[in-house]
């Protein structure tokens, strides 16, 4: 029986997107997918700043083409002016699902990670030496052993289930229908238009003539039966609610749901793990489930490869649970309060006006703007009082290297490895001798400060940083000034002893 360090089980974004850090990190990774081919289905139309981030750091973007950036943000459909704040919190908008794991599907091809598509996972069977997956597929059944397996497979997840993990629910009270299509023009609608009754149609132009369209209706099945919906009605609940007709459309595709929520008590129980949908379901609001899972993918990846090459510290992969999983509690609690706000009826109003008074002050903007873009995250990982501990490195920030060249942070973190920068000479004799036996999962680059970076919401160069220990994921682990720990303690904290003991391993 063949044995992989990790099976990935589910081929969308969260899943393509972990496989890859997985393998940056030198983990042997392979992806499951129970669709014989990529669905082609666009439910979310772009992602969040934070996630855009995470993509840049690994070079991605580039991938994707050209890109719309929002310079509006809202919460629960109340919007505030981005321009306002210090920082750049827009998000990518428009941008289909499709094209996104187009763009990580090649990367992992570059990156030798094989999908296999076509296997549903049917059991999982854990020993003391790792995971023995079970699965169907066209050729007949068949077993596949390995080190791990992470559940990236959405809601309602196989994997959640076969582990045993329970899950918090949300029951459903209303549903939602979308269709991909073209052939006709409606008006464009792309924030939402309200109606009465609690109800709201939203068109947004996807460009060569396609349009999605949604229909939010009280009225709607809260739990509607999984592939039983039709176009035909699609395009009479959006005629029924806009006296626009669709019906001669040419329909991709259509989807119905509900407005379920649930949160796994549990991203990890021993050999498995979930990210994404399997550990947090939202409803479809704004990208934010996906650019959610995005950040599990890069929280979790490094962690994990460090676990199977075997220097990874005793409770590293620990710490993503207790990361993510309070990042969870807080995206469905954001959810659930952007949603009532978004769908509410009339009776919302005076509260929608209240938030909205509320978000044309900058510090209220600024809160909001962090739940939506993913930059107001902070991680206890160190005791200090920088600002940027705990925080994301800020990466559009510059180096200047000694030979003259400059560089930005997020592409220092193209290798998947940590960063430690010093910009004093004194720093970075010391930066070197403490990294000395990490080479293989620190990076050491000294330089100085081309942009100093500043708080974490400011880009002003306030708080002194002569050097900074950065994490695969970007997340700012130690600083100096402005970390109890030493270097050494914090080196051995994230990246393990500097010498790797002869019985680790797989």
């Amino acid at each position: 029986m063949k044995t992989t360090d990790v099976i990935v089980v589910g081929a969308g974004p969260v899943g393509l997107m972990l496989a890859g850090e997985l393998r940056l990190g030198g983990a042997d990774v392979a992806v499951y997918d129970r669709l014989p081919a990529p669905a082609g289905q666009s439910r979310a139309l772009g992602f969040n700043r934070r996630a855009a981030e995470s993509l840049g750091q690994r070079g991605l973007l580039s991938r994707l083409g050209e890109l719309r950036w929002g310079p509006m943000g809202h919460f629960g459909g109340v919007r505030f002016d981005l321009g306002m704040l210090d920082e750049d919190h827009s998000g990518v908008l428009g941008l289909s699902q499709a094209r996104t794991e187009e763009a990580l599907g090649g990367w992992l091809a570059d990156l030798g990670v094989p999908v296999r598509r076509g296997r549903e996972v049917t059991g999982l069977r854990e020993t003391p030496e790792g995971v023995v997956v079970s699965y169907t597929r066209p050729g007949g059944p068949g077993e596949e052993r390995a080190g791990y397996v992470v559940g990236c497979d959405g809601a309602g997840s196989t994997v959640r289930k076969l582990a045993g993990i329970p899950a918090t629910q949300w029951e459903p009270t209303r549903g939602m229908y979308t269709a991909e299509i073209s052939g006709v023009s409606p008006r464009p609608r792309p924030i939402g238009e309200r109606l009465p009754g609690g109800r709201m149609v939203v068109c947004t132009p996807l460009g060569e003539g396609r349009f999605r369209v949604v229909v939010h209706d009280p009225a709607l099945p809260a739990r509607p039966e999984p592939g039983a919906l039709t176009f035909a009605e699609v395009a009479d609940a959006w005629r029924r609610l806009t006296g626009e007709s669709i019906d001669d459309a040419r329909c991709r595709w259509v989807w119905a749901c509900g407005n379920s929520a649930a949160l796994a008590k549990e991203f990890r129980r021993g050999r498995v793990l979930l990210a994404g949908d399997a550990a947090h379901e939202i409803p479809p609001l704004a990208a934010w489930g996906l650019s959610a899972g995005l950040q599990d993918a890069a929280n979790l990846g490094w962690k994990l490869a460090a676990t199977v090459r075997g220097w990874a510290p005793q409770d590293l992969l620990d710490t993503y649970h207790a990361e993510r999983h309070l990042v969870g509690e807080q995206l469905v609690r954001n959810a659930r309060a952007a949603g009532k706000l978004y769908l509410g009826d009339e009776a919302m109003d005076p509260v929608r006006e209240v938030v909205g008074e509320l978000l044309a002050h900058k510090d209220a903007a600024e809160q909001a703007a962090g739940i939506v873009s993913g930059l107001g995250i902070r991680y206890d990982l160190a005791k200090g009082e920088h600002p940027l501990l705990g925080r994301r490195m800020p990466p559009g920030h510059q180096l200047t290297l000694a030979d003259g060249t400059r560089t930005r942070v997020a592409d220092l973190l193209r290798t998947g490895r940590g960063l430690l920068l010093a910009t004093t000479g004194r720093t970075a004799a010391q930066a070197a001798q403490a990294a000395g036996g990490r080479t293989d999962r620190v990076d050491v680059v000294t330089g100085t400060w081309t942009t100093r970076p500043g708080t974490a919401h400011s880009t002003t160069p306030d708080a002194a940083l002569d050097a900074v220990l950065v994490r695969p994921d970007g997340y700012v682990a130690w600083t100096l000034p402005g970390t109890a720990d030493d270097l050494t303690q914090a080196l051995d904290r994230w990246f393990g002893t500097a010498h790797i003991p002869q019985s680790a391993g797989r």
